[in-house]
């Protein structure tokens, strides 16, 4: 069965922006790895909600290449047109993560989404965020000076936010160095939001292949050292997401239809030593969440996050905020709670 489209024409204006993105980014990255002499396709796989009568999406993915270790471009509609009973319209997003293999180049997040009601309503979420094991002042920098051009009025605000967003309680530390975030955003004039979304997702696409270029060209080859502190910073990126981040949450709690692309952003090795360690930091019930996830993992440490993996961890966090619905009050947010996320949670 084909995809139906969601029918308002800002879904639609939304969903033209999203694949264009996707394309752009999926597009630079190959051409980047030919240049590098190490060519990286993407590849897609496509999922269906509802059997497509209700949306769906294509996801753009590559794997244990010679510049990606894990990579997704995912691209995502669904819509209640036909169900007078549900308050949300659509939601239209593309959501990737980029986990290049050599511990020097940094791995980036980039979301945007449209999220609309069905009374006409509607509010972009924006994320852009720059996440080396290895800082690199220069880089970071690089990022945020371009972020700030593509959005001056709202630089300081989402840099704010992301900063709250991203942090890690239990670990007194954040995920990532430049943040960027802008949640249920609305300026009142669709067409000015619609160009702010297009020329942060423009520019936070742009400037990260340019980054990944630098650090690519001529890159000495990685040390065991360097290694092993990208493996601890993929595991911190592993905890972050499956313990405190609301989109991945609610996205899992919602259908169960697309697991696997949700936990896209998911790197290919974790060191389960390490998560084991951090088990008496946690507040219940959130110890027995990260127990649960240490339990889906393979018992060899670093294990490979893969496809059933994958599955089994998401099983373990949607049947743990069935269990405790009271602990996504634990969970990261921002300035606001979208009442979707809040809903669906």
């Amino acid at each position: 069965m084909l995809r139906t489209p969601a029918a308002s024409s800002q879904s639609a204006q939304a969903q033209t922006l999203v694949c264009a993105l996707q394309q752009r980014f999926a597009q630079g990255l190959e051409s980047l790895s030919r240049k590098l002499g190490v060519e990286q396709d993407f590849q897609p796989v496509e999922w269906l909600r509802d059997n497509g009568s209700h949306g769906g999406g294509i996801r753009l993915e590559t794997a244990d290449g010679g510049m990606i270790g894990r990579g997704s471009v995912n691209v995502s509609q669904v819509h209640y047109d036909d169900n007078p009973a549900k308050q949300l319209g659509s939601a239209t997003a593309i959501s990737t993560i980029i986990h290049p293999c050599h511990p020097l180049a940094p791995s980036v997040h980039i979301h945007l989404s449209w999220t609309e009601m069905k009374n006409g309503e509607g509010y972009w979420r924006i994320m852009a965020d720059l996440n080396p094991s290895h800082e690199n002042p220069t880089a970071t920098a690089q990022y945020f000076d371009a972020l700030m051009k593509a959005a001056p009025e709202q630089f300081d605000a989402a840099v704010a936010q992301g900063e709250r967003y991203f942090f890690i309680p239990a670990l007194e530390r954040h995920r990532g160095y430049a943040h960027f975030y802008l949640e249920a955003y609305n300026s009142g004039d669709a067409e000015v939001d619609l160009a702010l979304a297009t020329t942060v997702g423009e520019t936070a696409i742009d400037t990260y292949l340019v980054i990944l270029k630098d650090a690519l060209t001529d890159a000495p080859a990685a040390t065991p050292e360097q290694q092993q502190t990208q493996l601890a910073y993929h595991t911190l990126y592993f905890f972050q997401v499956l313990t405190l981040d609301r989109g991945t949450t609610s996205g899992l709690l919602v259908h169960n239809q697309n697991d696997v692309g949700i936990l896209g952003s998911i790197p290919a090795y974790v060191d389960r030593d390490l998560l084991r360690s951090w088990v008496n930091r946690m507040q219940s019930p959130q110890d027995q969440l990260l127990e649960g996830l240490i339990a889906a993992l393979p018992e060899t440490s670093p294990c490979l996050v893969d496809e059933e993996v994958k599955q089994r961890l998401a099983n373990v966090v949607r049947n743990h905020y069935i269990t405790h619905p009271e602990a996504i009050a634990m969970q990261a947010s921002g300035d606001v709670i979208p009442p979707t996320v809040k809903n669906h949670s």
